[in-house]
């Protein structure tokens, strides 16, 4: 990625930043707020798994593992532990990177459908730990009693309107990393193992160092996004780190778009403004969900941002930009 780039893409963020600064004090609304902080998290979350399916073509049914690892270990950093929160935003990373370089090492030799269900059988061992782990986790009823000590120099992350613009910022900055990260010769080496993982390696890339690599960063942003979540519920609890949640993940990648950078963005605010719509028309709001995705994928046979682009003549659905 060229100067130019950077410099927009920071000066994109910025205005992003303001502008969601600004809406509260015109149009004030709980629920909007509520809003962004939810998808400010699952976007991270979604956006780091495309890391893995989008630019590297390892498809993870077990990602939620770490969002909710994140979502833990920083509650339990804070409640138990009593660190102050940048400690314990830092020590939630490097517990879930030490995590990921374990995870990783068994399950990026194997392929395609045999990586994605062993990740998804991490996922499922990580939450029968919290479950039975009762004393320490809370089990089945989560890890109640809130965060303390969310004062971090005179800013109340306790304070709705500041976790908000704390979240926004988290994932403008989150998604700024993301993309440097693509635009690298990294990035590139991501996409050539992704396309032809044998010519790859004739070319003199260490195809597993690279995988391992970009399965523990796509881990930490998703315990960033863990974190921000753990921060808005004030706690943690078992939906948060069950397969479940990987499922949301995916749909949201599938809904914006895998071959869009934004993609997994657009997709989890399609997700929550679904989700939320739903819920108050009826109780089987999980058929009607998975009626609409069907929708989605039936009928876009893409996501919205690759049918947009495709439509306006961009990148064809296949790359990723």
């Amino acid at each position: 990625m060229n100067r130019a780039n950077t410099y927009r893409d920071i000066a994109i963020g910025i205005a992003v930043i303001a502008v969601l600064a600004v809406i509260p004090h015109l149009f004030p609304s709980k629920a909007f707020q509520d809003f962004v902080i939810r998808c400010a998290s699952m976007a991270l979350f979604a956006t780091s798994l495309n890391l893995l399916v989008g630019y590297t073509g390892l498809s993870s049914f077990g990602h939620g593992m770490f969002f909710g690892l994140g979502t833990y270990s920083f509650a339990l950093l804070m409640q138990k532990a009593s660190l102050p929160l940048p400690a314990a935003f830092v020590l939630t990373l490097a517990i879930t990177a030490v995590t990921a370089v374990a995870v990783g090492a068994i399950c990026i030799r194997l392929r395609l459908i045999y990586f994605a269900f062993v990740t998804l059988a991490m996922q499922m061992l990580m939450h029968a730990i919290v479950i039975s782990a009762v004393s320490l986790t809370g089990g089945d009823q989560g890890l109640q009693g809130g965060i303390p000590r969310r004062v971090v120099a005179g800013f109340d992350f306790g304070n709705q309107y500041n976790l908000y613009i704390a979240s926004a910022a988290t994932l403008v900055i989150g998604l700024a990393l993301m993309r440097h990260i693509v635009g690298t010769t990294f990035g590139t080496s991501l996409r050539m193992v992704r396309d032809n993982e044998a010519r790859a390696a004739f070319l003199g890339i260490v195809v597993w160092r690279v995988k391992l690599t970009v399965f523990v960063l796509s881990a930490v942003f998703a315990a960033i996004g863990g974190v921000v979540m753990s921060l808005f519920v004030s706690g943690a609890y078992p939906e948060l780190i069950n397969w479940p949640i990987s499922g949301d993940a995916i749909f949201a990648i599938v809904m914006g778009g895998v071959g869009s950078f934004l993609g997994p963005t657009v997709g989890t605010m399609i997700l929550l403004l679904l989700n939320d719509l739903v819920t108050r028309q009826t109780e089987y709001y999980g058929l009607a969900l998975g009626i609409i995705i069907l929708g989605f994928a039936l009928g876009l046979r893409r996501g919205l941002l690759d049918f947009i682009t495709e439509r306006l003549g961009g990148r064809p659905a296949g790359g990723v930009s």
